[in-house]
């Protein structure tokens, strides 16, 4: 291995405009600067997914993310509905299919022309909405029904407008490069709207009415209906997308078989979630919770170069992201091993080759972003893919020793070989910038600092007095990912006979163990620091990070109690989880993205962490919060986070207006929690399943686990409570399993 370490490049260089524009993306303190899209009605098929209002349309006006989104681009970015002079009125919205929304509305007072008034509430609305990633093309049937005891006629209009931008222009994060916009033409009674992409793709909307409009105006369509009282009328809307090299017009199926294709996209889901490990209990918040947490799962399924992976998240990061994946294919293996398989396959096919600055591309880097948009095409932003992530690259080994736990088989571990060896040398050359022995990033940009690690935001790695912290920038659970992956890799390696390759590798592991535990561990405060920073001076403020080096075992047992205590300290614990920041520190914030809000799976991490340690009450405190967080969203749907307030302020837990929902790696907290409250532990290369300390929270009396895959084999597993803690039964097993329980609860110190 080479031994020569490369130095940043601390010269004074002018940046290009190119620079800049990297600058301006990724230094962002916030994930968008559009309105809220908390209450937004979201429905996904493949690479096609909608965002509404909870009254089915999206504003003509600007500033908000909802639309019909398609590689990257939005495609439809105005869509509204008027009864005469009025809107109508939500009722009630759902979109629990994940691929078909439906919307219950009535109307608002209407005036009409020379016939007095439509008093409020006496027209039912029924919106129904499906979007089909394979035909490229949103389906809606929209009922009109009459429940005035009189008969009554009314004009009805649909507006529309298309604006194709990138998904960061959408989110105020760079100036778009517009191509050429044509304006909207009516052909054949169907509306069309096309635009010439400077990256050479023709983008085109297409409208289709049926039956046809009375009238048509520039981007509308009016339609005057008569209704008898009871009667009832029905409008039928196919939007379709379009992206070709050549100018094209979008084909669309004009009377499809809706029901069929409904059927057909459900069947599709029952299917990917029948190959999931089965969740069987008598707690209906628990079941609800799961199950809502597999369908968004599914519903962020992706497929990039022949390989599936799970999209970060709706409606800004529906793109591979590597820590993002790799964390949800973490928390996925005991229930869908197979996708981390692909992900990591893809993740090491884009595997960094060279030195590149605009993409933070280093030889062995595991990429952080890849977009597909106009703005990558045109190299305009870096997502081509863009590197500038420290930890993806550890993740990447992680997620394949774990692979290997659950799967009891070393083919992958052979078959990226060469990827895994790239990666190791990747964290001792590049990743390590001044050759101390830890991973860091630097950035020498102007107008504000970029962070690489899951807490990304501009401003989220900060000091005591509030302060950014200086670069470079060693963050604590960094550490602890290199730790845990040569832990993971060096087993692998043992197992193919390797034994020096292991040796040295666990030799690596502990060496940084022990400079971890004395470099970042803050005697007076007793907690780890959030980061070393310039001078190897400790970022001494309490956050949540330190929870993730107790998940990858680095951390002195000592260490680990104090460490545990602060996490669950009323500064940290909001009731419905652990803050990102201490209420304490001077940056606190709890709308702050990075600086005081609840995320699911880093409380899912902690959990695990608190766990190893042996702190069982503190993870059982955070389960239990997490999930009953959960209840208080819409459909049980966790969001990407969640404000900081405390449980016994509001009783709820606060939405953060931007977040991402369905979002893959808070898709993935709960049914990892679960995991690690069960305490699962595979061991499938000794055909072994170790149940450590099993715990059932309080609200739930049994569970069962059916088709649980360890190795070869599968188990089906009863857990049930009873007065001395939690009972296990084997109800059945197929293959060779050998399933030990080590019962007891530890002490919740």
């Amino acid at each position: 291995m080479p031994q020569t370490k490369p130095r940043p490049d601390r010269s004074n260089k002018q940046e290009s405009p190119k620079q800049q524009r990297k600058h301006q993306v990724l230094a962002k303190r916030t994930p968008s600067t559009g309105r809220s899209i908390a209450n937004a009605i979201v429905i996904k098929d493949r690479d096609l997914f909608f965002l509404a209002e909870p009254d089915g349309c999206v504003p003509i006006s600007s500033g908000h993310g909802c639309g019909l989104y398609y590689h990257d681009c939005r495609f439809l970015n105005g869509y509204e509905i008027w009864l005469g002079d009025s809107k109508p009125q939500m009722l009630v919205a759902t979109d629990e299919q994940g691929f078909r929304a439906i919307f219950e509305l009535t109307n608002a007072d209407i005036k009409t022309a020379g016939k007095g008034a439509i008093l409020k509430e006496r027209i039912g609305i029924k919106w129904e909405r499906m979007v089909c990633g394979t035909n490229l093309a949103l389906y809606e049937v929209i009922s009109f029904q009459n429940f005035s005891p009189e008969p009554i006629e009314f004009p009805v209009s649909f507006e529309l407008r298309c604006g194709f931008e990138d998904v960061f222009a959408v989110r105020g994060l760079l100036e778009e490069i517009p191509g050429k916009r044509h304006p909207p033409a009516w052909r054949n009674n169907i509306l069309h709207f096309r635009y010439d992409g400077k990256d050479g793709l023709h983008r085109e909307l297409i409208s289709i009415f049926i039956p046809a409009p009375h009238r048509m105006t520039t981007a509308a369509a009016h339609f005057h209906l008569r209704l008898q009282p009871q009667e009832s009328q029905q409008i039928r809307i196919i939007l379709a997308v379009s992206e070709s090299s050549h100018p094209a017009l979008a084909e669309v199926e004009v009377q499809p078989d809706l029901e069929q294709m409904a059927k057909d996209l459900h069947q599709a889901a029952r299917e990917s979630i029948a190959q999931h490990t089965e969740i069987r209990t008598d707690s209906l918040l628990l079941k609800n919770v799961i199950i809502r947490s597999l369908c968004d799962l599914h519903m962020l399924k992706s497929k990039l170069a022949g390989e599936q992976f799970f999209a970060a998240g709706l409606p800004w990061f529906a793109s591979l992201f590597g820590r993002d994946s790799l964390i949800t294919g973490l928390q996925t293996l005991a229930y869908e091993p197979g996708i981390a398989e692909q992900t990591l396959r893809l993740l090491a096919h884009y595997q960094g080759q060279r030195v590149d600055a605009w993409r933070d591309e280093q030889p062995g880097k595991i990429l952080h972003e890849i977009r597909d948009g106009e703005l990558a095409h045109l190299d305009a932003i870096p997502h081509s893919p863009y590197y500038g992530s420290i930890d993806a690259t550890p993740l990447f080994l992680i997620l394949l020793g774990r692979h290997a736990a659950w799967t009891g088989d070393l083919t992958l571990f052979n078959d990226l070989r060469s990827p895994i060896e790239r990666a190791l040398i990747w964290i001792a050359q590049f990743g390590d910038l001044n050759g101390d022995g830890y991973i860091e990033y630097q950035s020498n940009m102007h107008g504000g600092l970029i962070n690489q690690g899951w807490k990304d935001s501009g401003d989220a790695i900060v000091n005591a007095d509030g302060s950014l912290a200086a670069p470079p920038i060693a963050l604590v659970e960094a550490q602890a990912y290199v730790y845990y992956a040569k832990c993971n890799i060096a087993e692998l390696y043992r197992r193919e006979g390797l034994d020096q390759r292991a040796q040295q590798l666990l030799q690596e592991a502990e060496q940084l163990r022990a400079r971890f535990n004395r470099d970042f561990w803050l005697a007076e405060q007793e907690y780890y620091a959030l980061a070393l920073q310039a001078d190897h001076k400790p970022a001494a403020v309490l956050a949540s990070n330190p929870g993730h080096a107790l998940w990858a075992g680095i951390a002195d047992g000592d260490k680990a109690s104090k460490m545990a205590r602060k996490l669950m300290g009323d500064d940290m614990f909001s009731g419905w989880g652990v803050r990102t920041l201490s209420t304490r520190a001077r940056r606190y914030n709890p709308i702050g993205y990075h600086l005081g809000t609840v995320w699911p799976h880093d409380n899912a991490l902690i959990a695990a962490g608190l766990r190893r340690y042996g702190f069982d009450d503190a993870a059982a405190r955070i389960f239990d919060g997490i999930i009953r967080a959960a209840m208080c969203f819409p459909g049980y749907r966790l969001p990407e986070l969640f404000a900081g307030f405390s449980r016994q302020d509001y009783g709820v837990p606060v939405r953060y207006p931007v977040a991402n929902h369905p979002q893959a790696w808070a898709a993935g907290a709960a049914p990892y929690l679960l995991e690690t409250m069960l305490g699962l532990v595979p061991e499938a290369f000794e055909q072994r399943l170790r149940i450590v300390r099993p715990i059932l929270p309080e609200f739930v009396h049994y569970l069962e686990l059916i088709g649980l895959r360890v190795g070869g084999s599968n188990v089906d597993l009863r857990f049930e409570r009873n007065g001395a803690g939690t009972e296990v039964k084997v109800l059945t097993v197929t293959g060779e399993l050998d399933v030990q329980v080590q019962p007891g609860l530890a002490s919740g110190r």
